[in-house]
């Protein structure tokens, strides 16, 4: 339980120095910071389907706010700030590296059916009842579409949505460069 208060203070650490620093990248790089920390955190909650939603939705918002974020902001590091921001970034990836390793210890050992050791999990109730209650001879098609269909929707919604946003967005900048590097015709 630890990990989770430590989690939680850095998503709130981020989460400030992202609302308080002038500089637009370090604030989109602190942005980037609290959604690894939420990923981190559903993995500490069991829910891996709910991380991997949030990373590549975190990745694709990355993508599109240091786009943005480059185009703006021209930021140059003089050498008494490089020091600082050395020790602050070596410190960041440790802590990140121990939160990595405290979730992996957390896990069971590899091939280990943790599932089929209590049988009141939602697992053994989809074996036991997926058939009966569905009409559905395949279990995974039986929890996909039909226990967990909204949650299925849900996901499949947002990440259809942030791939479109991220291909417009892109997509509009890279039309621009294009057309600017056109050579004009002479008439």
């Amino acid at each position: 339980m630890t990990i989770f208060y430590i989690l939680l203070i850095f998503i709130v650490i981020a989460s400030l120095i992202a609302v308080e620093t002038t500089d637009l990248l370090s604030a989109v790089i602190c942005v980037g910071a609290m959604g690894f920390g939420v990923s981190l955190l559903f993995l500490f909650l069991r829910a891996p389907d709910i991380a991997i939603t949030q990373i590549v939705v975190e990745i694709l918002g990355l993508i599109i706010l240091i786009r943005a974020t480059i185009s703006r902001d021209l930021t140059f590091i003089s050498g008494d700030k490089e020091f600082f921001a050395t020790i602050v970034s070596v410190a960041i990836v440790f802590v990140i590296f121990l939160a990595g390793l405290r979730v992996f210890e957390t896990l069971p050992e590899f091939g280990t059916p943790v599932f089929a050791e209590r049988p009141d999990t939602a697992s053994q109730t989809y074996i036991r009842e997926g058939l009966a209650k569905t009409g559905a001879a395949n279990v995974v098609a039986s929890v996909i579409l039909d226990y967990r269909a909204y949650d299925t929707l849900g996901e499949a919604t947002v990440l259809f949505t942030s791939i479109i946003g991220a291909t417009v967005i892109l997509r509009r900048s890279a039309k621009r460069t294009i057309d600017t590097l056109r050579p004009v015709s002479p008439s």
